[in-house]
């Protein structure tokens, strides 16, 4: 089976290590430009949702274990695993929406970018990511903390339904009713799923009519403070207030004259009915003390949906290299932020940064009870460390380690959508509530029996 042949029944195309262009395929399988060592055996780039099953069985022939891709950023690059095959989804991008039932289905190769302007027209909305281009496969596997999900929790709850290939290359409709097991794995296996899922059906929610954000910019070294205080105020604020802090360099419109300092933004994206709305909601926030202490503020300032993935995409620029972490923990933010701010400080790249989402998610035990995805803390924070220059891979990925180090005595957990599942055998353990993780071990027994499946880095 040479390069770029297809076997009999896979319309995509089929690269073995060897082959040319083999090199050029793996490394595009990872966005991030620092690209782990670790190779497959073969690549299958699907070509439709009929390509699956066939590979899945040309996997199992051949003694080949699975991983597979959809389009996302994984920071640790988890599609990549030593020999067996990677099945790339990227190319299935089919999406269709119906407004009578408020309901889409959607491949995994989609970009949430573009799922949120076809649903614009029909004025409909998704808790889809932060960055745009990060495709719907991994995102909703993973659980999914996106636009809004304080108010309309993970992205994985909203799951209806999913068409996965089993380990076997059956194709089966999992929901509520229907392999509910395996539907409750679907929601928060993140890389270790033991199927592949190749289509999803999402309820939908109303478009808010206005969006408004509001931003604060403090000197880093007034970190605790300004966090404990604004936690506080969070809590007056209802659920669809998305309220973030990030600790790195100011933005340019922030810091006219360089050098631009290091600096805790605090950023409150309101979705409401209204512009007026969309103004009431922030007012605690507006009106506390350590607001008007701000170097820099713009409030209720009207953000369209181009500019909210803008923005993201600004903070994780293409073509950079990225190492990353995430800790849950059940200490006030202010403490956790400490020494991450002392450690923001000494980065050695000045795109790094700490990212603390207030209330990522819905704490509702209700949603969270039919899903593996688990939320394990109070606070959360996701250190970056974001470089360019090759030679500076050590430095960069040292920092992120010892940044994490200052921090994890405190932690609870970790988000399995975004950890660095290279920096210990435990941690994709400690991304799930116990129970949940017992839960995905039996399952996963159940339906991937003889390991066909990679599972967890």
């Amino acid at each position: 089976m040479g390069g770029h042949t297809r076997p009999r029944g896979i319309e995509g195309t089929v690269v073995r290590r060897g082959d040319p262009g083999f090199e050029k395929l793996r490394a595009g399988m990872v966005w991030n430009e620092l690209k782990p060592a670790r190779s497959p055996d073969v690549i299958v780039v699907a070509a439709s949702e009929r390509d699956v099953p066939e590979a899945v069985r040309l996997a199992r022939s051949q003694g080949l274990r699975i991983a597979v891709r959809a389009g996302g950023h994984s920071w640790c690059g988890a599609p990549l695993r030593e020999g067996g095959m990677l099945i790339d989804l990227s190319g299935l991008r089919r999406c269709s929406v119906d407004p009578a039932s408020r309901t889409a289905r959607v491949q995994p190769g989609v970009p949430g970018g573009e799922l949120a302007t076809r649903l614009a027209r029909h004025h409909l909305a998704y808790p889809t990511g932060h960055c745009g281009s990060v495709a719907m496969g991994g995102y909703l596997l993973g659980g999914g903390l996106g636009w809004n999900s304080g108010a309309l929790g993970p992205a994985c709850a909203s799951v209806r339904r999913a068409w996965a290939v089993t380990a076997d290359g059956e194709v089966v409709v999992c929901d509520a009713r229907e392999h509910p097991d395996l539907f409750w794995a679907a929601r928060g296996a993140g890389p270790g799923f033991f199927a592949v899922v190749t289509e999803f059906e999402l309820a939908l929610h109303p478009l808010p009519a206005a969006v408004a954000t509001t931003t604060y910019a403090f000197p880093l070294d007034q970190t605790e403070e300004v966090a404990r205080r604004i936690a506080e105020v969070s809590e007056e604020l209802p659920a669809e207030v998305e309220v973030s802090l990030t600790l790195g360099t100011a933005e340019p419109d922030m810091w006219s004259t360089p050098p631009r300092p290091r600096v805790v933004v605090v950023k409150a994206t309101a979705f409401a009915d209204s512009r007026r709305e969309a103004v009431r909601l922030t007012e605690p926030l507006r009106d506390c003390a350590v607001a008007r202490r701000a170097v820099f503020r713009r409030e209720s300032e009207p953000t369209s949906t181009d500019s909210l993935y803008g923005g993201s995409s600004d903070a994780w620029p293409a073509s950079h290299r990225f190492a990353a972490d995430t800790l849950w923990s059940d200490r006030d933010l202010g403490t956790l932020l400490a020494p991450l701010a002392d450690a923001v400080a000494a980065a050695p790249s000045e795109k790094s940064l700490v990212l603390a989402p207030l209330r990522p998610a819905s704490r509702d035990e209700g949603l969270l009870a039919d899903m593996a995805f688990s939320v394990l803390g109070r606070s959360y924070v996701v250190p970056y460390a974001i470089w360019d220059d090759p030679a500076r891979d050590g430095a960069n990925v040292r920092w992120l380690r010892e940044a994490m180090g200052r921090v994890e005595p405190l932690g609870t957990g970790h988000y399995i959508a975004e950890t660095d599942l290279t920096a210990a055998p435990a941690r994709a353990e400690r991304s799930y509530a116990p129970a949940a993780w017992r839960r995905l071990r039996q399952v996963r027994a159940r339906y991937d029996p003889d390991g066909v499946f990679h599972s967890y880095l």
